[in-house]
């Protein structure tokens, strides 16, 4: 079976789970705490696509997708001015700033009824509501301008965020970043991950899960604990068994 999407569990009642295919049929596998996962990653190829429910492989040795699949959400590249043919994002956007330990800010925009979950979605430790408005236009308008402005980035790598993981924000700096807004609402977000220092970054699929946080599957194994990105888990085949393959052990390990 080959990994052909995550999801991060956030929102709708769902735990997070990855997303399997064999011959055409999608199904979940779950990523409960506590659960053993023991997979070793085979080739990996796009992760093709999706007609209604069902998955259409590609054979294209280009992961995680190839030119004919790889598609770019245009709402995430706009700054007010719509890419589409006709704007559609004509509810409530919220503006917000969101932080990730220890002292990495961002500015980003959602409906607003979704705003704590993309918090969670992000895997942020803390968020702010600065504002909210009528349409995404504006909101994009404004996320463009403290972008440019305070500056804040739009985007936080994924191997930032895992840096900072089993460490605490810096609470002095933001609240001097918040002091220049009248924030609505904040937002200080646990995982239940229960760690003492960062994990190993890794590509595997083996392990007990110790739970996620955004994208990111934090995993046990002998030798540690490990963080997963799981868009890099895309388009690999899972065989069954336990990987043999040597990892980087913790920091922890040695302590």
């Amino acid at each position: 079976m080959q990994v052909v999407g995550y999801d991060t569990g956030e929102g709708g009642g769902r735990e997070a789970a990855l997303r399997v295919a064999a011959d055409g049929v999608v199904e979940r596998e779950p990523l409960s705490t506590g659960r053993r996962l023991a997979y070793t990653l085979g080739e990996r190829r796009c992760a093709g696509t999706f007609d209604g429910d069902d998955h259409v492989a590609c054979e294209n040795p280009t992961a995680p997708y190839c030119a004919a699949h790889d598609s770019t959400w245009v709402c995430a590249k706009c700054t007010g001015t719509c890419l589409k043919a006709e704007m559609d994002c004509h509810t409530e956007h919220a503006v917000y700033l969101a932080a990730f330990a220890p002292s990495t800010f961002k500015v980003g925009v959602t409906k607003r009824p979704r705003l704590e979950t993309r918090l969670r979605e992000q895997g942020a430790d803390r968020g702010a509501h600065l504002y909210t408005v009528a349409n995404g236009r504006i909101a994009r308008e404004i996320e463009s301008e403290l972008a440019a402005d305070v500056p804040v980035p739009d985007a936080v790598r994924v191997a930032t965020k895992i840096d900072g993981m089993g460490r605490s924000v810096d609470g002095d700096a933001w609240e001097r970043l918040l002091a220049a807004f009248d924030v609505r609402q904040r937002f200080d977000l646990e995982y239940g991950l229960d760690l003492d220092s960062a994990p190993v970054a890794e590509t595997l699929a083996s392990g007990t899960v110790r739970g996620t946080k955004g994208r990111v599957l934090v995993l046990e194994r002998t030798g540690g604990v490990f963080a997963v990105d799981m868009r890099d888990l895309l388009g690999y085949e899972l065989r069954e068994g336990t990987s043999s393959r040597e990892v980087q052990s913790s920091l922890g390990t040695f302590g």
